[in-house]
């Protein structure tokens, strides 16, 4: 089945035109709503990520979170106690999401799940009529991610990935700044992930520790005997839950490298890496070096992994560098931006403001307008579609060549293979959602 590739440059003239005929302000004030105009969101996931977003959403006016899912029901009690201590009122608990999608008084979910139950987490959401606001990566393989996209469109639901950079006031302006050419004709992106990562040791199989449901943890995986070495953060490192490093973090920086270099999917990828530091039970490599090429457009992006001490560069430990031949821009984190210029790298624009990611997804759910949102599907599937490609490039270790509008690799079964995973029912992505 043929895709239409996604243009960024396209979607970003669709944006400009359909926000500049709206009758809403871009910002809408809380006083502009009645009572029936609250947004009333669950928080899925809620011992990591899942925290800052009960924390994110519960900050802004006229948004309720009403309710809270986790699969480790002593975790839901603890979040639930501190949430009531804290806001003086009872929130909804569920240990199932389908429960939380059955509920009639919930406008949005917020997914903060292991990286494995996102997007089918985000289509079963869409397809109960709930908006969604998914962390990253919005897809576990790269079929997820264009079933996510159908299914934002099909039910036509606003669907917001966490890529929260993309709210940072300085980072939209340094974007137009390499629109615009201030450095140049940019032909080279650098991302940065640079990350204390230890050694996570080898824990032994175990009984399932009282109160989690560890077959729905599992859900769309292939069951497996419960360890402490998945629960409840080091899932990261397990090709069956994570999508190592360049999966984890190094999502905010391939997005930042597609939007700053006006890019799909790549033509040509190779990756390279390993273990070199831990003799523990991470699959994932520990070092990774993903090199993706674009020779239509001679664009290339590098991503380089690192776990432990490294030096900076340019002081960035997670971040990007874009390069032109005018001069290069340093992009540090998800709020700050530095520009070089010319051969004597003379100081250029720079600025440091972050932006709520959070707002602009309910912005957008109140006016039912995707168009509003700064991480729109499409970032879900492609962002997270450049990290699967290069740890494909890195488990398979050869050179690979993919074609972005079929979203297929050219001549190669093996590696379309790894394009979707075995699914484990009832939790099946589904090919027509």
């Amino acid at each position: 089945m043929k895709h239409t590739p996604f243009s960024r440059r396209s979607f970003i003239k669709t944006a400009a035109v359909g926000t500049a005929s709206l009758s809403f302000p871009t910002i809408i004030p809380a006083s502009a709503f009645g009572a029936n105009d609250r947004v009333r969101v669950a928080v899925i996931g809620i011992n990591g990520r899942g925290k800052d977003h009960i924390s994110g959403f519960s900050k802004l006016p006229n948004v309720e979170v009403a309710a809270l899912c986790d699969v480790d029901n002593v975790v839901l009690q603890e979040r639930a106690a501190d949430f009531e201590k804290k806001n003086n009122k009872k929130v909804k608990t569920f240990q199932d999401l389908r429960k939380v999608y059955e509920d009639k008084d919930i406008d949005a979910v917020s997914i903060a799940t292991p990286n494995h139950w996102h997007a089918l987490a985000a289509i079963w959401a869409c397809q109960a009529g709930k908006d969604v606001y998914v962390e990253k990566p919005g897809c576990h393989n790269i079929y997820e991610g264009r079933k996510l996209v159908e299914a934002a469109n099909k039910y036509n639901r606003i669907v917001q990935h966490g890529v929260q950079l993309r709210s940072s006031v300085a980072i939209q302006e340094a974007i137009k700044h390499l629109r615009e050419g201030l450095i140049g004709n940019v032909y080279m992106a650098r991302a940065l992930i640079y990350k204390w990562r230890p050694d996570i040791g080898n824990q032994p199989t175990s009984p399932v520790p009282a109160g989690l449901d560890w077959d729905l943890w599992q859900g769309p995986a292939q069951a497996r005997a419960f360890s402490k070495n998945y629960v409840h953060y080091n899932w990261h490192w397990f090709w069956d839950y994570g999508n190592g490093d360049i999966g984890n973090q190094g999502i905010h920086e391939t997005d930042l490298a597609l939007w700053g270099l006006d890019v799909g999917l790549p033509e040509e990828i190779t990756s390279a890496g390993g273990k070199f530091l831990w003799n523990d039970c991470k699959e994932t490599p520990e070092t990774l070096t993903s090199t993706y090429i674009y020779p239509k457009q001679k664009k290339v992006i590098e991503v380089e992994v690192r776990p432990w001490m490294t030096n900076k560069e340019d002081g960035v430990e997670v971040g990007n560098l874009f390069y032109g031949d005018k001069g290069y821009m340093v992009i540090n984190g998800y709020n700050d931006y530095k520009t070089y210029l010319g051969k004597e790298r003379t100081p250029g624009p720079a600025r440091k403001e972050g932006g709520d990611h959070y707002q602009n997804f309910i912005d957008a759910v109140r006016a039912h307008d995707k168009k509003l949102l700064n991480g729109p599907v499409e970032t879900a599937h492609l962002s997270a579609s450049l990290a699967h490609l290069g740890n494909i490039a890195y488990r398979l270790d050869r050179k690979l060549k993919f074609d972005p509008t079929t979203e297929k690799f050219v001549g190669d079964k093996e590696a379309n293979a790894m394009l979707t995973r075995k699914y484990r029912a009832p939790f099946i992505v589904p090919d027509k959602v």
